[in-house]
């Protein structure tokens, strides 16, 4: 089985591909390495994926449609597993035209190569945050997603939308998954848990938006893993008798979302130091909570993610000391 994953270097990426390795899959990996945060964090994870027979790595932007036309061409891929994108909320604001180059343009140019080369199966990644504002918990696949807060959320319903197009007109089997508050080991430094690890080792204050009055539904990265594998390998059919489109979307979320301030004290007892808070108003484009219904991940697939934030939250210290070189310690 050879497989793209498209943005091996980053979080997700990254953990995927060590997974698909391991269960002896061949792995093309394609990143852009842009400097949205640390450079040389993505590079240190390819590191850790070189050393793999089956691993190839380029160099490509999702938004070069001849590259991305060429890979497809020259690789003989199964399926495609598309991770890529220009990611953050609030970033969305500060450059608004990197999230119509990756998450628009870049994904019409995975979907074209998908169509082209007959893939037997694409699943990419959407985000919880296509459910803005949405009162009623928990969220479920079948809510109205139709008024995203954010360009970010935009984009991914955008994204969800010419996914449907694509496997209707040409009977392509697509999945997305809508991920909540993914976090773990090699995570993002943008997220808030690695900032919070991070000004609390460096005994800085942390800045607690919305006074600290939100919900997150944190989930573990090996239950994401999980959750991705599972769902790869389990293509959607069509249906003549109801005329639809063999297409899905999942929630990959801990059904159970954690208080902000909670969060943060499980975070205070792993590193075994007092956070210093800097109380703020709620940001422009974040949503006060995320809770998300598995039931379908549960009935199509067996599965549904579990790790408590504690135990979650240790891994999480104990890569982030060693990564640093001890940092954080009490």
């Amino acid at each position: 089985m050879k497989i793209l994953v498209t943005g091996a270097a980053g979080f997700v990426g990254y953990h995927l591909a060590q997974r698909l390795l391991s269960q002896g899959q061949e792995v093309c990996g394609i990143d852009n390495l842009n400097d949205y945060y640390d450079v040389n964090l993505k590079k240190a994870r390819l590191e850790q994926l070189q050393p793999h027979s089956k691993f190839t790595f380029q160099h490509l932007d999702l938004s070069d449609r001849t590259a991305i036309s060429q890979l497809f061409q020259d690789q003989n891929f199964d399926r495609v597993v598309h991770l890529a994108a220009q990611a953050g909320v609030r970033y969305s604001l500060q450059n608004p035209h990197a999230y119509a180059d990756s998450n628009l343009m870049g994904f019409i140019n995975i979907l074209e190569g998908c169509r082209h080369s007959k893939i037997e199966h694409l699943v990419f990644a959407s985000s919880s945050s296509v459910y803005g504002n949405n009162t009623k918990v928990p969220f479920a696949v079948t809510d109205n997603v139709d008024r995203p807060i954010s360009l970010y959320a935009a984009t991914k319903k955008a994204n969800e939308l010419m996914a449907h197009s694509y496997s209707h007109l040409y009977d392509l089997p697509i999945t997305g998954l809508r991920f909540f508050t993914v976090y773990g080991p090699w995570g993002r430094p943008d997220m808030a848990y690695f900032k919070f690890v991070k000004a609390i080792a460096e005994n800085k204050p942390i800045d607690v938006y919305n006074f600290g009055k939100m919900q997150r539904d944190f989930t573990y990265i090996d239950d994401v893993i999980e959750g991705v594998v599972r769902v790869t390998e389990k293509p959607p059919q069509s249906s003549d008798r109801d005329n639809t489109a063999p297409y899905k979307i999942y929630n990959i979320g801990n059904n159970s979302p954690v208080e902000l301030l909670t969060f943060i004290e499980v975070i205070e007892k792993a590193m075994g130091k007092t956070a210093i808070k800097n109380m703020l108003p709620m940001q422009p484009g974040d949503v006060p909570s995320t809770y998300a219904d598995v039931d379908d991940l549960m009935a199509d697939v067996g599965f549904k993610p579990s790790t408590p934030i504690e135990q979650g939250i240790h891994q999480f210290v104990e890569w982030y000391r060693e990564y640093y070189g001890g940092a954080g310690d009490s």
